[in-house]
């Protein structure tokens, strides 16, 4: 910028050249703006196949500069297979592969299923569910959320009764 002023003092630039008036960028220079985290995670979560060709390339490029987040991303993925697979047998694997690698998030993630081991393992190998149920509570509550403070206890067990 200094040199800039030096060629404009001295007269060789035009004074309302566009030099002056915002920062050029040289013409071989094409930046492009990072992608949220958020787009990042996105790109993780969702299966391989589904990403487009330049989304799978800016996720390449973004996790060859980062090991971290490619040892995450291997592991998120092989959760996510496990889980849509029904391969709950191969949980004891996944916990082990990601106790060897330094991510502390996953780390306090496995700990937790390891408390848990034997419901998750069911739950990733059995085809039954309790999301029916599970739904029906969460309407519950939210019903009685809406609800509260109002009309006693009759008009939300009319609700629930009625709208269920």
């Amino acid at each position: 910028m200094g040199g800039d002023r030096a060629a404009r003092l001295s007269g060789q630039l035009p004074a309302g050249s566009r030099l002056f008036r915002k920062k050029r960028l040289s013409p071989g220079l094409v930046t492009a703006q990072p992608p949220s985290p958020r787009v990042v995670a996105g790109w993780i979560l969702r299966r391989p196949e589904t990403l487009t060709e330049t989304e799978h390339l800016r996720l390449k490029a973004i996790l060859v500069h980062c090991p971290e987040l490619e040892a995450l991303t291997g592991h998120v993925r092989s959760f996510g297979q496990m889980l849509t697979e029904r391969q709950g047998e191969r949980l004891p694997q996944w916990l082990d592969a990601v106790r060897r690698d330094n991510l502390p998030g996953l780390h306090t993630l496995a700990a937790g299923i390891d408390r848990d081991r034997d419901p998750v393992i069911a739950g990733l190998t059995l085809p039954w569910s309790s999301g029916v149920v599970e739904g029906h509570v969460n309407r519950i509550k939210m019903l009685k959320r809406q609800m509260f403070g109002r009309a006693g206890f009759n008009l939300p067990r009319k609700r629930v009764l009625l709208y269920g």
